[in-house]
């Protein structure tokens, strides 16, 4: 298992999401985030400067089976690529357990229902 957490232009989401449906990822958290990045610039907008170095995204975890890994990486890749400076980043952290806190299920198994075979 690896959790997969995507850090994506807020203007993106709606397409990164669409993506993880379309492949078959159907469960996933987003939240709102802020960082700090290397472009350091002060924009000016009807004569008042704004510090644009504070970069509002979007971080979606999305903890998946291992042979769901490169599907997903290229669904949020796709999706939320503008070829732009600021896409983002992908990141995969391998995951050591998983259990269903319902049914104390382990391993792969809890993430998903026993009928889905994804």
């Amino acid at each position: 298992m690896k959790k997969i957490e995507a850090i994506i232009r807020k203007t993106k989401f709606e397409d990164v999401k669409e993506a993880l449906l379309a492949a078959d990822i159907e469960w996933f958290s987003y939240y709102d985030v802020r960082g700090e990045g290397k472009m350091r610039q002060a924009r000016i907008y009807r004569g008042v400067m704004y510090d644009t170095s504070c970069i509002e995204r979007i971080l979606i975890n999305v903890v998946v089976r291992d042979k769901n890994v490169e599907r997903t990486l290229d669904a949020i890749q796709k999706a939320a690529q503008t070829g732009e400076i600021g896409d983002g980043r992908i990141f995969v952290i391998p995951i050591e357990d998983a259990i269903r806190i319902r049914t104390a299920e382990r391993g792969d198994i809890a993430l998903y229902n026993a009928e889905q075979e994804n």
